[in-house]
């Protein structure tokens, strides 16, 4: 069978190569007190208790080690496609003012932000030109995924540390990478009939799902480097097995798209084998697999996908 061509990846930033992440306060840095605080009290409490412990440093969130894992590729190749974090918080400019003292603290390059005082933050990730939005908060997640901007929910985690001063990244493949088309078969009429479907299919690429666009962002960065010596690694961690091994393999190839490994899990935890690779950041739909994840490594849910309807 021959293989269609790839469609065009849709939200493909304004800033050309660049790549743009936009990220939330309490993704970057530990506001958990002052979060709990809102919830009991309300938001007159919360901005008099920012403002009170204005001059208190605030301690890294879960996504701390990513974001300065990714301003450090700037340093590394200045030739190669720039990385831009933006902050996007639902704070005022008045409590956020903690947030810039502790950006400024530890030494991030990161001077665009958007402050909406309580109102959604998704709508400025789009004109930022975002490739990737991440946020505590699971409404404004949804609402950029609706935009076509590839969004996760960060869990919490106490996988503070990173393995190196590599960035490593690993995705689940349906409905993250891919499309949710395979993995709506699996889920309505089981495992059988998801093997049945990919071998009959196996000629056919899988369709392109929402971190098409963020993936080859990064690949374009990665492409700066020799592969041997690059500052990014990359892994697609799946459920797939053999025989559903070959579609996944067919279309990256198709897409030309670089994953330095690729893990067939057939259904065993996934867990342990991020742990094992080092992950910065995991990706998956599943919340069954996504708590299982943050155990070991910082984890994103991506609400997309029959498994999240």
């Amino acid at each position: 069978m021959s293989i269609d061509p790839p469609p065009a990846a849709a939200g493909t930033s304004p800033d050309g190569d660049r790549l743009v992440v936009a990220i939330s306060s309490r993704a970057l840095f530990d506001l958990g007190k002052s979060h709990a605080l809102f919830e009991r009290e309300g938001v007159d409490a919360y901005a008099d208790y920012q403002i009170a412990h204005e001059n208190e440093l605030l301690a890294p969130g879960v996504a701390f080690p990513l974001v300065q894992k990714l301003l450090r590729l700037n340093r590394l190749a200045p030739e190669a496609p720039r990385v831009e974090v933006i902050l996007l918080s639902r704070n005022s400019a008045d409590t956020g003012l903690r947030i810039f003292k502790a950006i400024e603290h530890y030494g991030l390059d990161i001077v665009r932000a958007a402050f909406t005082n309580g109102a959604p933050t998704a709508p400025y990730a789009h004109p930022f030109g975002a490739s990737l939005f991440l946020s505590s908060n699971s409404e404004d997640v949804d609402r950029a995924l609706k935009a076509g901007i590839a969004a996760a929910t960060i869990l919490p985690s106490k996988t503070l540390q990173g393995h190196s001063e590599q960035l490593r990244i690993a995705f689940d493949g349906d409905a993250v990478i891919f499309g949710d088309d395979a993995e709506r078969v699996s889920f309505e009429h089981g495992i059988e009939a998801f093997h049945r479907n990919e071998r009959e299919r196996v000629g056919e690429l899988l369709a392109v799902g929402p971190f098409r666009t963020f993936l080859d962002a990064v690949h374009r960065i990665q492409a700066a480097f020799p592969p041997e010596d690059s500052p990014i690694r990359t892994a697609l961690v799946t459920a797939r097995s053999a025989p559903a091994h070959e579609r996944v393999i067919l279309t990256l190839r198709a897409w030309g798209v670089r994953l330095d490994e690729a893990l067939f899990l057939g259904g065993r935890d996934k867990g342990p084998f991020l742990e094992a690779f080092g992950a910065d950041i995991f990706f998956d739909d599943s919340t069954a697999n996504v708590e299982s994840a943050r155990r070991h490594v910082a984890t994103g849910h991506v609400p997309h996908g029959v498994r999240n309807l």
